[in-house]
């Protein structure tokens, strides 16, 4: 017994030394047979910011529905907060999804319901005491800007705001990780300025942040980790990089 622990103690050590983030040559093939990943292997570590880039069908919505546990890889192992995904149990999902904050591009909200219900809600499907839920709402609201907005239903506010109210939801429970898919891509240039400036703001807190866009501009301005993806295989990883178009 004293064995096998020392065993899971150096696979755990050797997860985290890898990343938050840790995809060991995984293959995703889809019923059509082709891949949609063919043989990643990626480290993403605690804290950084990373944009990953490539054109439609590169594979990078499959690579974020595998860190979701959405999809379970065909090969290979995919380790989120040391967590081997193809091993989680369906009753586990969702409570591994708790550490996991997500935007995407077209928002998601609950448009019958005002801003504080809609960011209230996601305290409320993890159980948050209605007290602790009343002081935390209004404080996220704060962060991302919409402090006196927390009425509003959210058909009366800009794409901007929208956005904004999707980051909050998926900052509410304080995850680890925050995961963005194209989040801004309804955006007009000012306000996916705005919320690059939030999501880096978030980073610098200490989240793990994951972008996938196709916004070259914002991309080759930041000059952060850029993975860039092609037929799914990753053709570039760069620190400080920029926006590759790949022939």
């Amino acid at each position: 017994m004293a064995k096998k622990d020392l065993l899971r103690r150096r696979r755990e050590k050797m997860i985290q030394e890898k990343g938050v983030i840790y995809l060991d040559n995984v293959r995703k093939i889809y019923s059509t047979g082709s891949p949609a990943l063919n043989g990643i292997t990626l480290g993403i570590g605690r804290g950084e910011f990373v944009f990953i880039v490539g054109d439609s069908g590169s594979g990078k919505s499959t690579l974020i529905k595998l860190l979701l546990r959405e999809l379970v890889a065909t090969e290979g192992a995919v380790y989120v907060m040391g967590n081997d995904l193809a091993k989680l149990k369906h009753r586990q999902v969702p409570k591994f999804r708790r550490n996991i904050g997500v935007v995407f591009q077209d928002f998601r909200l609950l448009n019958d319901r005002n801003v504080y219900e809609n960011v209230a809600f996601a305290q409320r499907v993890v159980q948050t005491p209605s007290s602790e839920i009343r002081r935390n709402v209004p404080a996220i609201l704060a962060t991302v800007g919409l402090a006196g907005k927390y009425k509003a239903k959210t058909k009366q506010l800009s794409g901007g705001e929208q956005q904004r109210v999707a980051l909050a939801r998926a900052l509410i429970n304080n995850p680890s990780i925050l995961l963005a898919d194209e989040p801004t891509g309804n955006l007009d240039p000012k306000n996916s300025w705005e919320i690059m400036r939030l999501l880096e703001e978030i980073n610098e807190r200490g989240t793990t942040v994951v972008v996938v866009t196709h916004n070259r501009e914002i991309v080759n301005a930041m000059r952060k980790r850029v993975v860039t993806m092609k037929k799914g295989v990753i053709v570039s990883d760069e620190e400080g990089g920029e926006y590759i178009d790949e022939d």
